[in-house]
């Protein structure tokens, strides 16, 4: 059942780590997914700082579908990525693992090299979606 306008539903699934600060993985708000910066953390807590940069991307596009599905929303209902790297030189590789990840769907799009990144990871993710 649709929510009205004015709700907003936070979405914190047991399937993602607890958030690391006072914010939610996602919400949900006027038809529309909001989801917060994904960071390469599996569901357990565990952070991949010394994994490879794929690894790290792909643990990070993980938690994006995994917040996408708790809110009732999915890949293919992507409108909109925004990606953090701490280098331009990783933006080749990004870029291979999200078209494997994203398949057909293609959202509107940026990446964002920022130099270092909390706890020295390599990429972050945010993302919004239709719900």
């Amino acid at each position: 059942m649709p929510l009205p306008d004015t709700a907003i539903q936070y979405v914190s699934p047991s399937t993602l780590a607890t958030p690391g600060g006072h914010y939610s993985h996602a919400c949900v708000a006027n038809g529309m997914v909001y989801v917060s910066g994904q960071l390469p953390i599996r569901h357990d807590g565990v952070k991949l700082t010394e994994s490879s940069f794929e690894d790290q991307a792909r643990q990070v596009l993980a938690n994006v579908a995994a917040a996408l599905e708790a809110a009732g929303s999915g890949i293919d209902r992507l409108v909109q990525v925004r990606v953090y790297i701490d280098s331009v030189e990783h933006w080749p590789a990004f870029n291979a693992v999200y078209a494997e990840w994203a398949g057909t769907a293609r959202p509107a799009r940026a990446i964002v090299p920022t130099g270092p990144l909390h706890h020295g990871f390599k990429v972050e993710v945010e993302a919004v979606a239709k719900a």
